[in-house]
């Protein structure tokens, strides 16, 4: 049982796109940010590019891009292009028939997760990249006063 961080690297990669106001960056200078190796940024990117939120500027001075503002990117857009899975799973193998949790835990949990899968969804829908990077922005300057403050 694991949980995807694909997610979170995706909406990492394109705030950090977001920032550059239109100056390619490498998937090296990507992975540097993100901590993580050059290659599955690159995966990554193709993913951010199949749902045409990336676009790639070959050539010396190349890399990747933003293929459309952040304010017209939601986090709705960004799970659909990286992350296919449900929410949660359900069981790999079939409970036990001759139970009775078994024989019905997978009907009463369908609906459960069914309405925290469109629950999270509504929510990543209202919530766009330009939000993320404002939030980012807000906790910049914060940051930086409680430093003035201590200086």
């Amino acid at each position: 049982m694991n949980t995807s961080s694909r997610f979170a690297f995706a909406v990492h990669v394109l705030a950090l796109l977001a920032q550059q106001e239109g100056v390619p960056l490498s998937s090296e200078v990507i992975a540097g940010s993100v901590n993580t190796n050059p290659a599955l940024i690159r995966r990554l990117l193709s993913m951010l590019a199949g749902a045409g939120l990336t676009a790639s500027q070959l050539g010396a001075g190349g890399g990747a891009l933003l293929a459309r503002e952040p304010q017209a990117i939601t986090l709705l857009d960004v799970y659909h292009a990286v992350d296919d899975a449900q929410l949660f799973a359900m069981h790999r193998e079939e409970p036990n028939p001759a139970c009775l949790v078994g024989r019905h835990i997978q009907q009463t949990l369908r609906g459960v997760i069914d309405d925290a899968q469109r629950a999270m969804e509504a929510s990543l829908a209202t919530r766009t990249l330009a939000d993320v990077v404002d939030d980012m922005a807000r906790s910049e300057r914060k940051l930086e006063r409680a430093r003035a403050r201590r200086a």
